[in-house]
């Protein structure tokens, strides 16, 4: 076609679908170089100014010594998708992250973001986007939509400024509640009415169907290929990746070679105080008050909790929510880093395996495998079908391998239920099930496997005329039974509740005699006075008997081992190099066996873990 051609794109009323294909031919137009003026587009009845201006910029740039057919490959043969998710509770997430997988399979160049972390002005520009939409409450958007359901929803938006987009939407929701998958049936329409391009009626998964939502999200993702290949085809010489090959992983963790001390994003945190709270800037508030409001005999532990949050700037109303962000047991931090044979105390920088893949905002750079597991992998979930599906390719046992592929089949979807939704098996439990493939997971896959702890809300009991710089939430902490013989238990609940105000305020002290060379008596006196401390003393010779510091070890071994496992209490001690710290070591361990009912062999590893941590160091003298 010469210099001298034109393409004229002529249309009557027709529908959506024969306007787009329209737009599509006029950016042929523009990128084999058809004589096409400014004007021309701003007066096309097709066109609103906003995507006038746009093409024309297209047009401009491609003067600038690139070719026409670099244009027309951007624009149509880049085979590019974006797959947007609006998720609370991480399902959405998922089943994006999964149509992404799928995409690269059929060699697409697909990000998946989720929608308030996409730059909604770029949606003119997008040929092909796939929209994952959970709903909450009374047919809200999840928290990270909100920003772009307000802004897809303005009023003075053109009625065809999306009209070269075709898109699919996916709703995820449940029919108990009364408006069932409203978010998904509202976008839908939406983009319609901006003159986007439907592939695909809106799909509506139902949790409570029978096989959950993967009942309807299977059969719409074959559809959903089914619909885009023809428009998209594969590249010359190109076919769909199998499911016999490994895609690699969306991250590389780069181990580096110093100490801990300097992981784990201090200055990150120093800088996140000095702005306003979010979620991805949290204020660290000081706990205050943990007071059980239930009696001890009450089936119900419920706990009034009260956070000092002077300095942090959060102003709240009667019927706001307090996000928290919790972080797992630490028992559970050491029998996952055990299970899988990492090292706690190594430091990694997190690098994406391809160009453009933003890192998780969540995690510091550089970090430790201490603080991604216990602050950012979310262990204590029960494990979807992706879990599965991933965790089968890395399976050295021939048993093992074929039971996670059952379990990640469509066939298998009923015995998953049963092994794993039904009765809430955690993520480390299932592990501890498959042990030949836990210990053989590659470390970059972790961040594909396992997803994010997500931050819980909790109505706020308190007010600000009543308690200036001070919030109070009222919480129950989660416990039930299923028919495993563990209780389940809520992570949030759970770890809140295990918190002490006065944590790592404890001393046990020891030494000859209470009269003659009770160091710093005053001083400890007052700290306990204050309610600052909790004060253990061993006064070897006030009595016929010898009383020493593991002595009182022994006594509050519950305390102590309460303090460890749910508190992570760090212990120093400092004394005599002689015998003082093997016997304290012994009190230890026998502590750990009694308390932790663990092995001699594993409550020497907990207290050598303790040591690698740091949360166990000794200074002694001779």
């Amino acid at each position: 076609m010469g210099a001298e051609h034109c393409i004229a794109v002529l249309y009557t009323n027709c529908n959506v679908s024969v306007r787009s294909f329209a737009f599509k031919l006029l950016i042929c137009a523009l990128c084999l170089n058809a004589p096409v003026t400014k004007e021309t587009l701003a007066q096309a009845p097709l066109l609103t100014v906003p995507v006038a201006e746009y093409l024309w910029e297209r047009r401009r740039v491609s003067h600038r010594g690139r070719s026409h057919s670099e244009i027309l490959h951007k624009q149509m043969a880049e085979r590019r998708l974006l797959v947007l998710f609006g998720s609370q509770t991480g399902t959405a997430q998922d089943t994006a992250e999964r149509i992404g997988r799928e995409a690269k399979r059929r060699h697409f160049r697909c990000r998946v973001e989720a929608l308030d972390s996409y730059r909604v002005a770029q949606l003119i520009q997008e040929l092909l986007v796939v929209f994952v939409c959970a709903t909450t409450g009374q047919g809200d958007p999840p928290d990270n939509m909100k920003n772009f359901w307000r802004f897809i929803f303005r009023k003075n938006l053109p009625p065809a400024s999306l009209c070269q987009m075709d898109y699919a939407v996916l709703g995820l929701g449940d029919s108990s509640y009364p408006k069932f998958n409203f978010v998904a049936k509202k976008l839908h329409k939406r983009l319609q009415q901006l003159g986007a391009s439907p592939i695909l009626p809106v799909a509506l998964g139902d949790d409570q169907h029978d096989l959950g939502l993967d009942a309807v999200v299977d059969p719409w993702l074959l559809d959903l290929w089914g619909r885009i290949l023809p428009l998209y085809p594969l590249p010359p010489g190109l076919g769909i990746i199998g499911p016999d090959v490994l895609l690699p992983s969306k991250f590389t963790l780069h181990f580096l070679e110093e100490h801990s001390s300097g992981c784990d994003g201090g200055q990150s945190r120093q800088e996140a105080a000095r702005q306003a709270p979010s979620e991805l800037r949290p204020f660290a508030a000081q706990m205050v008050s943990n007071q059980r409001v239930t009696a001890e005999s009450h089936f119900q532990d419920v706990r009034l909790i009260e956070f000092d949050v002077t300095g942090s700037g959060i102003e709240y109303q009667a019927g706001d929510v307090l996000m928290v962000q919790p972080r797992n047991a630490p028992e559970d931090v050491q029998q996952f880093c055990q299970l899988l044979r990492l090292d706690p105390e190594r430091c990694f920088v997190l690098k994406p395996s391809e160009p453009g893949t933003p890192l998780p905002a969540h995690l510091p750079q550089p970090c430790t495998i201490q603080h991604l597991v216990a602050c950012y992998l979310d262990i204590s979930c029960v494990p979807r079908r992706s879990f599965f599906e991933l965790l089968s390719w890395f399976s050295p046992n021939e048993l093992e391998r074929e039971k996670l592929q059952e379990f990640s089949s469509a066939q298998g979807q009923e015995e998953l239920c049963s092994y794993c939704s039904r009765p809430r098996r955690t993520t480390l439990e299932v592990l501890c099930d498959f042990p030949h493939t836990a210990c053989a997971v590659p470390v970059d896959y972790l961040l594909d496997i396992i997803p994010r702890i997500q931050p819980r809300a909790f109505s706020i009991a308190s007010s600000m005329l009543a308690l200036p710089n001070r919030l109070q939430i009222l919480l129950a902490v989660v416990q039930y039974k299923t028919r495993l013989s563990k209780p389940r238990r809520g992570l949030c609940s759970t770890w809140l509740a295990s918190l002490n105000p006065q944590q790592g305020n404890y001393l046990f002290f020891g030494c000859r005699q209470k009269s003659k060379d009770f160091y710093c008596r005053a001083e400890w006196q007052e700290l306990v006075k204050s309610g600052h401390l909790t004060l253990f003393t061993a006064f070897s010779r006030d009595q016929e008997e010898k009383i020493y510091v593991q002595h009182r070890i022994r006594e509050n071994k519950g305390l102590v081992w309460d303090l460890l496992s749910r508190g992570n209490a760090h212990i120093y001690l400092a004394g005599n190099a002689k015998q003082m710290p093997a016997a304290v070591a012994e009190a230890l361990k026998s502590m750990f066996q009694l308390e932790g009912d663990l092995s001699p062999s594993e409550a020497e590893e907990y207290l050598t873990a303790l040591e690698r941590s740091h949360r166990f160091q000794m200074e002694t003298w001779s």
